[in-house]
């Protein structure tokens, strides 16, 4: 790695619970397709094209960790590259993470990190890399970048940066000292912020050499730092996952780098950035950035309108229809339906934690799962019986199992099926079957070059996915 060439990371934690139903705790917003073709983790990672930089770390949740490599392996972008957080701990910790990753993985420098979000929309991506390249001159010389948002109107979701002093730059560059980080505001105040021309809202994005920021951690809050430092120290490499150690990490301190570093450091600069950018923090900000109709609204999925306004209407399976209804968000999946007021969208977390609250399961996991092999539906389940489509990507399998309290019975639909119970192997076409007794030993491949679905009928007096004893896994999960 040259000394001009940036380290990306990319923060891939957190929930969005203020985008359920589409967002769940083991699916969060970051690895949604909302807006285009490509998930919001696939379109912060494609946006550096055109930016002299290394392949992109993410640091996410081990929870999620399956759903990041097949993300990154989509865009040709899977390199060793994803950092494993055994539980949140806010951004100050993961960022420290990746500086002593990147400055183990470059001994002879002190790189460049520019630290961004999976969950952002930028609209003018041009801009974004602009004001990408005037800010490295300013980290070179050891400023802590923040790119603060030009505001085009007095948002209370946002907090806010003030402006101080000019700080010199090479060119036409500009930069601000940081005179001020202040918290989400009220109206009226924001109304002031934005009439002054001198606040930024807040992206979340900075640009600094991993050393600097740990001189400034080992100043401001060493106790996160050492935490770090203990939990990079015994570091697994697990396939293309970087594992560090749990106790360590979990013995850290939570703190954003905000608190933690930004607001008390001396040099702390502010670029701006005007990119059309936003955190999509809620239904109505999705509908904002969003495509509208000439009656304002925005359709996904299958959707039929009748005078219906300003409202945004989401079709996962099945089709939906809305007769003379206006600012409205609508939203179906497999498993819950949410309808809200545009207006009051900021309340879905309410409704999140009362699901969480009742002990249900819709905030935490969708009906459809993801799997490194693949995927799942539970289609139909009652008592003593489940029933799932299973769906195994070409080349890939299920690792060799046994259950303790369920029999299973696949029914091949497409493709071919490589099953072995007990050590005898069979191979089922379309239309075939097979039964898998309680307590055989078992597995299930696709040796061939289209995806393999199947049907599964598990009965039993246990049906949870945690019954399973694994004796060989190819994704490490032994």
């Amino acid at each position: 790695m040259s000394q001009n060439t940036l380290y990306p990371v990319v923060m891939a934690g957190g929930s969005g619970s203020r985008l359920w139903p589409l967002s769940r705790v083991l699916y969060p917003k970051q690895f949604l397709c909302l807006k285009g073709e490509l998930t919001m983790l696939q379109t912060t990672v494609s946006r550096l094209n055109g930016v002299l930089c290394e392949s992109p770390v993410v640091i996410c949740n081990e929870q999620h960790r399956f759903i990041v490599a097949e993300q990154l392996r989509q865009l040709n972008k899977l390199t060793e590259n994803i950092i494993l957080e055994p539980a949140g701990r806010n951004t100050a910790p993961a960022i420290a993470l990746a500086a002593l990753a990147a400055q183990r993985s470059s001994p002879d420098c002190d790189p460049l990190m520019l630290v961004l979000a999976a969950d952002h929309v930028i609209q003018q991506e041009d801009t974004f890399r602009e004001a990408v390249r005037a800010a490295i001159p300013y980290a070179e010389s050891g400023k802590l970048v923040t790119f603060g948002i030009v505001p085009d109107m007095p948002e209370t979701g946002y907090g806010y940066i003030r402006r101080g002093e000019v700080t010199p730059g090479e060119g036409d560059n500009i930069a601000f000292d940081v005179a001020q980080f202040v918290e989400k505001p009220n109206l009226e105040t924001a109304q002031a912020y934005v009439g002054s021309g001198e606040y930024y809202w807040n992206s979340g994005m900075f640009l600094f050499r991993a050393g600097r920021y740990l001189e400034e951690l080992q100043k401001y809050r060493p106790d996160i730092l050492t935490a770090c430092e203990k939990a990079m120290a015994t570091v697994d490499p697990d396939l293309d996952f970087i594992r560090v150690d749990e106790q360590s990490f979990l013995a850290c301190p939570e703190e954003s780098v905000d608190y933690a570093v930004m607001e008390r450091t001396a040099d702390a600069v502010v670029v701006p950035m005007d990119a059309g950018w936003s955190d999509v923090g809620s239904w109505s900000s999705l509908w904002e950035i969003s495509a509208q109709t000439p009656e304002g609204n925005v359709h996904h999925g299958d959707v039929i309108s009748h005078k219906t306004e300003n409202s945004y209407v989401y079709a996962e399976s099945g089709l939906v229809t809305t007769v003379g209804v206006k600012d409205l968000v609508v939203v179906q999946t497999k498993d819950a339906v949410l309808i809200a007021d545009r207006n009051a969208v900021q309340d879905v977390k309410k409704i999140v934690e009362q699901i969480k609250a009742e002990g249900r399961h819709e905030h935490h996991i969708h009906r459809e799962v993801y799997r490194p092999w693949g995927k799942y539906d539970s289609i139909d389940e009652g008592e003593r019986y489940q029933v799932k489509r299973i769906t195994v990507k070409p080349g890939e399998g299920l690792s060799v199992q046994m259950h303790h309290h369920r029999a299973e019975h696949w029914v091949v639909v497409a493709g071919t099926a490589k099953v072995t119970i007990d050590d005898v192997v069979t191979l089922l076409g379309e239309n075939e079957s097979i039964y898998i007794p309680l307590g055989a030993t078992h597995c299930l491949e696709n040796p061939g070059k289209i995806p393999l679905d199947l049907i599964e009928v598990r009965s039993g007096s246990y049906l949870e996915e945690d019954d399973i004893v694994r004796f060989e896994d190819r994704y490490g999960r032994v």
